[in-house]
């Protein structure tokens, strides 16, 4: 059986939240390769040199462009609009929950358990791969 290696690019400003989501998914999953990116500036420059992943991981409140925008620019582009997003996020208000619950595959709250984290990962890449 072939081992396939899922590209995840999570995209925040949080220098800690990169590393422990980075080290919490890659030793939960060997098969999980994770992208840190800081900014949504950086994650399309990455995007444009065809550093293309899985699935983005993308917070909503970052300085600069912000994940709704990041979304935006996403979505207008033939070669990206079809990357899976989860918003990874500390945005806990209705609105912005109902925005992006209905705009990506899924809205994770922060604080949230690696665990739970990589099982609807596995859940989105196995949705958009069948």
């Amino acid at each position: 059986m072939v081992r396939m290696i899922k590209k995840i690019m999570i995209v925040d400003d949080n220098p800690d939240l990169l590393f422990s989501v980075k080290n919490g998914l890659e030793d939960a999953d060997p098969e999980i390769n994770v992208i840190s990116v800081e900014s949504a500036e950086l994650c399309l420059e990455r995007l444009k040199n065809n550093e293309i992943p899985d699935l983005i991981l993308l917070d909503i409140m970052m300085p600069g462009i912000n994940g709704w925008e990041m979304f935006d620019k996403l979505k207008e582009n033939v070669s990206w609009r079809n990357i899976p997003v989860i918003f990874l996020t500390a945005r806990t208000d209705r609105i912005a929950k109902n925005a992006g619950q209905f705009l990506a595959e899924d809205y994770i709250e922060k604080p949230f358990e690696v665990e739970d984290l990589k099982r609807r990962i596995d859940k989105v890449i196995n949705k958009t791969k069948a």
